[in-house]
This record gives structure tokens, sequence and C-alpha cells, in this order.
């Protein structure tokens, strides 16, 4: 399938829209006649591919899910035998079959562009040096990121996650100038150089973080901490991998790449397609990926669409930030609790008496839930005061029952004690399962 023409980032909506139709029925047809899951939920409602004409008619197509790809496990949603395969990445399996998806050399080629248009998007140039933190391996992690940097002409340090010594080091050795990772390792990272006193030896200028949640008030703190401009991108390996969608340099929303991902917003619970800015469940149809189309799949990802010109003058459409997952949601006594929310708190904070290291403990005693936040003390306020602990405890917990609406037992811990993550952060210890 071909891949973008020079302009197509600023093409006409109508120009746009037209190409989207195109590619959605030739894909649709394709799944149809090669993908048996997809065709079986066809044939339940009544479709044929024919039935399709267009992205008008995109609602009357079945959603999918990630079960699929457990029930469907390793091969049986691709579309291209496996001689055409010639890339595999997977999750871990911790919670069951693991989610495998392929790639062609096509796919491969769609993504490295997909990441090339977001490296230029935020200013990376050719004469930049990219540091890359995600990881490498089964999981999509930075391999995107590679051949999008790569692409575009600029330097790659293939660093992967880990050995936080030897990343800070590399930064300063090599005149990195760009560096991608999750949020919260470019914070610990800030952390360990703040320590080291090496800040006036970084060249770094941008951050492009993503593959984890993080609020507006970790952004400001990242870009004080490090000196530079911090960008958020969006992805998952169902639909490609990080690199579906990215900010530019007005940090106003994500530009989705449309000429390769139709997007919708639905009502979790009803499935319904919602009005243009509301909030609801982000779905994904890919338009160009040839090994593992998806259709119509449902991200559990929770936001809304920015539909208004950019200023930069990209003509695809914006996703907000997400507030979190729908199946990453805690219910806790009723009320619906995002983590984000509690990481807004927390970095709203006043004075510096608090790192953004943070940990949710949930629990059911006694038929009752039970709502514990562990927040790590900054070292420049850790104190053997206890007045003193006590009092900014009781603090955040009316901001917390402020802006969640229920009550949470904050528990200010010792400075490093909450254990850092190289890779995403666990935030969420929900230790309920199985009990009544």
């Amino acid at each position: 399938m071909p891949l973008r023409s020079e302009n197509i980032e600023k093409m006409p909506r109508e120009e746009l829209n037209k190409l989207q139709s195109k590619r959605l029925v030739e894909q649709v047809k394709r799944c149809y006649e090669r993908v048996e899951c997809f065709r079986n939920r066809m044939d339940e409602k009544g479709l044929k591919p024919q039935d399709i004409k267009g992205i008008e008619d995109l609602h009357k197509l079945p959603f999918s899910y990630k079960k699929d790809l457990r029930d469907y496990y390793p091969y049986g949603l691709f579309a291209e035998p496996m001689e055409n395969i010639v890339r595999l990445h997977a999750s871990s399996g911790t919670t069951g079959k693991r989610i495998v998806v392929g790639y062609t050399e096509n796919d491969l080629e769609m993504w490295a562009e997909c990441f090339a248009r977001m490296f230029t998007s935020v200013g990376v140039t050719k004469n930049d040096i990219v540091q890359i933190s995600f990881g490498y391996g089964l999981f999509t992690g930075g391999f995107g990121a590679h051949a999008g940097a790569q692409r575009m002409g600029a330097t790659v340090v293939p660093m992967s996650s880990g050995n936080t010594a030897l990343q800070i080091q590399t930064l300063i050795d090599f005149g990195v100038t760009v560096l991608c990772c999750t949020p919260s390792y470019a914070m610990y990272l800030a952390e360990e150089i703040e320590r080291m006193g090496v800040k006036d030896k970084l060249k770094l200028r941008i951050g492009i973080f993503g593959a984890e949640p993080w609020s507006e008030n970790m952004r400001s703190e990242i870009e004080s901490k490090l000196s530079i401009k911090a960008y958020d991108i969006y992805g998952l390996s169902e639909v490609l991998g990080p690199g579906v969608a990215c900010e530019c340099e007005y940090q106003s929303g994500m530009h989705i790449w449309e000429d390769h991902f139709l997007v919708e917003i639905i009502n979790p619970d009803t499935g319904e397609v919602l009005p243009e800015g509301e909030t609801g469940e982000l779905v994904f149809t890919s338009l160009t990926k040839e090994a593992f189309p998806v259709i119509r799949y449902r991200t559990r990802d929770i936001c809304s669409l920015i539909t208004e010109p950019c200023i930069c003058g990209r003509t695809h459409i914006k996703m907000r930030k997400p507030s979190g997952r729908s199946d990453d949601m805690l219910i806790i006594r009723g009320v619906n609790v995002f983590p984000s929310q509690i990481e807004e708190v927390l970095l709203n904070v006043s004075g510096n008496h608090i790192t953004p290291n943070y940990q949710i403990i949930v629990d059911r005693v006694n038929n009752n839930d039970t709502f514990d936040v562990n927040v790590e003390m900054s070292e420049s306020f850790f104190t053997d005061d206890i007045k003193s602990i006590e009092r900014l405890e009781r603090a955040i917990t009316e901001q917390l029952r402020s802006s969640l609406g229920i009550g949470a037992k904050v528990h200010l811990v010792n400075p490093k004690s909450i254990i850092r993550s190289e890779g995403k952060a666990t935030r969420v210890i929900d230790n309920r399962k199985g009990k009544i």
C-alpha cells in the first residue's frame, strides 16, 4: 500500500476523507476475505463488503477487542501468510495469553514514516542526536522511534531501557539533543541528573514521551527539571505501536495520522458513536496495515477529539491526552477513580514537599474498600517532625477528597522509597481480586 505524498499532512479535509473512504473499502474487503473472525462478525450482522461504500458506513461494522487477540492466538487475526510477515511483537502475557502482532515490510515502512512525521512536527531535524530509551525487544517499544529518526536522517542512539547511570553518561558524552522514553523514566532521569549536579552538561532540547498516562503538571515538572520542551505521543501495539498520534510544536493535542487510521469516540457502555467533541472511548480502524489490520478496535482509552484547525496547518484531527483507560479505572466505594486524577492533585501541592512518585493501594477489608495513597517526600522536606508530616498528609487528603469525591488515607513515605521504573511505572496495586 502507498505511503504519504509530500503534502498529505496538510491535505484538505474533503480530499483526506475521499482517501480514507477508498482505503476503508479496500481494507474491509481484504479483511472479510482473509480474517475468519472479522468475516463471521460481518455475517452475523448481515453485512457484505459491498455494503461499505465509504467512511460514512464505518458505524455499521462490528467492533474488535483485545480479547480477540487471545482467542485467535497467535496468528489467527493475520491478513497475510507467514511468508510475508517480517517481524513479530508481543506482550509479556502476565495476565493470560500474549498479544501477538505482525508486520510486513510495508507495515514497517509505514511505521517509520509515521514516526518521521512525528519527529518533524516537534522540530527534530537531521542534525539532532536522538537517544531512544524505550525498551527494545518483544514489546513494540523503541523500534518505531528508531526507524523514524533514522528515516529522517537524525543520528540514533539505541540505548533501550535500564542502566540509568550509563543513560545519563551517554546523554552527556554523546551530546544528545532529543530523548525518547516513558514520562516516569524521564522524571527519574531528571532526579538523578539533579542529584549528580550535571544538568549544565546536557545539550537536551526536546523530550518525546509516551507509553503511559501523564498529566500536564508532570509535563511542566519534566520541562523545568531538564530544560526541554516535552511532547506527548500515543500508540498501541494492536494498532501499530507508538507513533499513531503525536503533538506538534504547539502542544495542543495529538495529531492522528488519518491517512493510515480512522478514529471514533464511542459511549463505552452502549457502543454508540458520540457527537463531535464529547468524551468517550477511543476506537481505531487501520486503513493501510497489511499483516494485522484492525477494524473498529476498542482501545479502552478515554478521551475526546479536537476537530478545529491547528495553528501548525496540519489538517489531521487531534486527540486530547487520555484521562485514563476504562479498564484501568478503579471503582472504589462506587466512585470512578483514574490514577491520572490523583497525579494531578499531587503535582498541584504547593511547595517542594513531595515528589511526583506515588503508589495507590486498594484492598477490601470486612466487605469495605480501603484506599491508601503512598506519596514520597522530597529530600528538602524530609523531616522527623511528625506534626509537619501529619499536617501535609491532612492537606493532601482534603485535596484528594475535593477532587475525587472520596476519602483516601495519605501516607508520606521516605525519599527514594518507592521503587523507580525504567519503563512504565507501577502506580496501582489492587488487592481486592477474589475478596468479597
